[in-house]
This record gives structure tokens, sequence and C-alpha cells, in this order.
């Protein structure tokens, strides 16, 4: 009997299990083909993933070169929010880091206020503010008033932007001039005020409740002006005190090292100098 025949459709394989069928191989390259598109969308999830996970700025760093001269005076102030979700309010604004943040809850505007116990001239205002973060929940207009009671609050300065990332400043140049207070130079620069106040008029895409993630408040820092003056001071104690050990005569037969118009010897430091030996350094008379 004749062997059995594959069926015609059955490509034959070769000896090393290959087969010489050109559909086979448009299949096998579909299949590589697949596997490439699906080893290089991996690739680029992964790269994705490591753009997410960068780390975020310390925007709380101490050695920010714009904050030269300048002293961060919220340790001075108490601060009061319109409304908050629970966990988001005061301390989560005030604390040191991107990471917590004041979220409002209830109608705009929302209301973020500063009360300081004295009249103090505010020099730098910023808040932070994360687009990438927040988006809907990102202020995009606000405005700024100060006085010294709720009676009598001015605006000072408004701010609009879009898609902030960072601390936005807010201007305070020519706010100052002619000011009161103790302290002041009169220089423009700075809103003399007890009480400060922002107000968030808008977010982006009209979200109804914000998120802000920091605030700071600085005033001049007069603190390196004291210490000029102390070193000065003690740096002419120190001069004094030098002065005075030159002028001292040493005991032991050596000379006196003096200055100019100071003592050169022992009895010029008690009054007794001069060309004529005292009485009690001279032989005794017997009378």
């Amino acid at each position: 009997m004749a062997a059995a025949r594959p069926p015609p459709d059955t490509p034959e394989l070769s000896d090393e299990g290959s087969s010489d069928d050109p559909r086979i191989e448009e299949v096998e390259g579909v299949f590589e083909m697949e596997e490439g598109q699906e080893i290089g969308e991996e690739e680029g999830d992964e790269e994705d993933e490591e753009e997410e996970e960068e780390e975020e700025p310390d925007y709380f760093r101490d050695d920010d070169p714009s904050l030269h001269h300048l002293r961060n005076i919220n340790p001075l102030a108490s601060f009061h929010v319109s409304t908050h979700k629970p966990t988001c309010g005061v301390p989560a604004l005030l604390f040191p880091s991107a990471t917590q943040y004041w979220q409002s809850d209830g109608p705009q505007p929302h209301t973020l206020t500063v009360h300081f116990f004295k009249q103090v001239l505010v020099r730098k205002l910023r808040l932070l503010l994360d687009f990438r973060l927040d988006e809907s929940y990102t202020p995009t207009k606000m405005q700024f008033v100060a006085g010294t009671g709720e009676h009598d609050l001015v605006e000072f300065a408004r701010w609009e932007g879009e898609r902030p990332r960072g601390w936005v400043d807010v201007d305070v140049s020519g706010c100052g001039r002619g000011g009161g207070g103790d302290g002041g130079d009169g220089d423009g620069d700075g809103v003399w005020c007890m009480l400060l106040q922002v107000l968030v008029l808008e977010n982006h895409q009209n979200g109804k409740d914000t998120h802000v993630r920091g605030v700071q408040v600085f005033a001049k820092d007069e603190r390196g002006r004291e210490a000029r003056e102390g070193e000065r001071l003690m740096a002419e104690e120190e001069e004094e005190e030098q002065e005075g050990r030159d002028g001292v005569w040493v005991l032991g037969g050596k000379k006196g090292v003096g200055k100019k118009g100071k003592a050169k010897s022992l009895f010029d430091l008690v009054g007794l100098g001069g060309d004529d030996e005292p009485e009690w350094m001279k032989e005794p008379q017997i009378r």
C-alpha cells in the first residue's frame, strides 16, 4: 500500500523542525512584531513612571538667594482661613513641605487672614501653588488687602496667572512709603500693616475649592545690622584692653612695652614718675 500523505494544506517540516512554507514565516513575523511592540510599550511606561517619580524641589530650603537680608515673620502672626476640609487647615498650610496644603470647603472668595501682634513692614509675601498636582484647585486670580484691622483694609496688589508651579511672589514695591511704625526707613518697599488678607477669587477651570501649599511673610532682617554693631563694640573693647596691657610695667627687671602717652614704669603708673627719688626710697636720717 502507498504511504499516507499529509493533507494538502499541511506544510511539510524539514529535518530541523522548521518549515519552508511562506505562510508560517509571515505568521512568525507578525508575532515577533507584536512582541516587539509590547516590549517598546513597557519601556515607555517605565520611563513615564520614572518621570512621575522625579523628586519634588525643596521649596523650603534655607539658602534661597531671593531671601537675602529677609526674615520669616510667620512666627509673629496668627493665621486663619475662611473654611477648610478636615486635616487641611492652617497647620497643613504652614507645614514646611509641599505635600500638605490648605483646601477650602465653601463658597468663593476663599480668604486667608494673617494677624500680627504689632504693626510690621512686610517686605515680601509669597504663596506656594502647584498646578501639576492641584489642576482645577489651583488659584488663577487673587486679591491682597492690608490694614490695621478689618475696618480699614485697602487693596495693595492683585495677581492673575495660569498653571503656576512654585512660589508666587506678590509685588509689594511702592506700597509702604511714608508708613508709620517703628524702624521704618521710608524707602517705599513694603506694606505697613497689622492685618493682611489673601482672597482667592477664581480657580483654574472655574473650580470651586482651592489648594494653597504654603505661605510665607517676610520683613527686613535687622539682626544683621545688630550683629555688625555688636562686633564693632567688641572690637573697640578689645582694643582698649590691649592698650591697657601694653602700658603695664612688667616686673622682674624687664622694660615695659608702653605706647605713646602710656606708663612705661611702675612709678609712672602710681603717679611718682620723675627725676627726684621719692622720700620713702631714700636712706633714713637720724635726727
